[in-house]
């Protein structure tokens, strides 16, 4: 994995040596993730937790307290709750009767008048193909990787939106790049969303994303070899989606452009819901 640039402005201000992308919503201070203290919008850094505590009466929850530990600043609870709901969904689908990888796969299809089902194209993203282990198992380790890393550095809910965006791209990529009949399952087009988001990063922060672009690279190509089943176009749709959104992020990453950066990613997410209404017109 390669490395963000070394400017003082991508480091902790509390931990010089580990790389960071958020901002404390107080102070505007970069902070790693064992330092983020979750907010009401965004995080904050354990100097401007402490102001806000000592000017505020504590309250103590047993509930809250069984939940410190996913919740806990710095643990990827999102990554993992994902990769939980996802590795449930896995399950479920051998369990024969529940049909639930008919119930929740994608196809062209059904984005047409008379088969519109548009939830489809994010509940693809949660079911992957019983009969190859190996593709469920690839994805969760790859969103591993990659999730770690960005939601440590991009907080929960840009993460979330990350991967939900890309997820949704991807799905657009089949129903404009494949045929309305080829049914698609899989993680793919977020996870790529995922790593173009990443590759965007490093790229517009200076760092040297090389072994990124020739790993995403290689894994494009492969999906166009004949006898895999791979649907090329969701990787293609959540790539060109994750890449924008990182772009996004890198752009309006100062506290002063919150505003804007929110309203960008509405505009992304119009945009995608638009595209997938679109054939309902055709």
């Amino acid at each position: 994995m390669t490395s963000l640039p070394g400017t003082a402005a991508n480091f902790c201000y509390r931990h010089p040596g580990r790389q960071s992308f958020i901002l404390c919503q107080r102070c505007g201070r970069t902070i790693c993730p064992e330092c983020q203290t979750q907010a009401a919008v965004g995080v904050i850094c354990p100097e401007c937790m402490r102001e806000q505590r000592q000017s505020a009466p504590r309250t103590k929850s047993a509930a809250r307290t069984r939940l410190a530990r996913l919740g806990a600043p710095g643990q990827p609870a999102v990554t993992y709750s994902i990769i939980g709901l996802t590795l449930v969904v896995f399950l479920l689908q051998l369990i024969p009767g529940l049909d639930v990888t008919e119930r929740l796969l994608y196809a062209g299809v059904y984005s047409y008048p008379g088969s519109f089902e548009p939830w489809r194209m994010i509940t693809s993203v949660f079911v992957h193909s019983t009969g190859f282990l190996f593709h469920v198992l690839l994805n969760m380790y790859t969103l591993w990787i990659f999730g770690q890393i960005l939601e440590g550095m991009l907080g929960r809910a840009r993460f979330l939106a990350l991967y939900l965006l890309s997820g949704l791209a991807g799905s657009l990529g089949v129903l404009f790049l494949a045929s309305p009949l080829t049914p698609v399952v899989g993680a793919s087009g977020a996870i790529f969303g995922l790593m173009g988001a990443f590759l965007v990063i490093q790229r517009k922060l200076g760092g040297n994303a090389t072994q990124l672009l020739v790993l995403v690279g290689i894994n494009l190509v492969i999906g166009f070899v004949p006898g895999l089943s791979i649907a090329w176009q969701a990787h293609v749709g959540g790539l060109l989606c994750g890449a924008l959104i990182g772009l996004i992020f890198v752009q309006t990453r100062s506290r002063a452009k919150r505003g804007l950066q929110l309203a960008l990613l509405g505009a992304v997410a119009a945009v995608l819901v638009a595209l997938s209404l679109s054939k309902l017109f055709v």
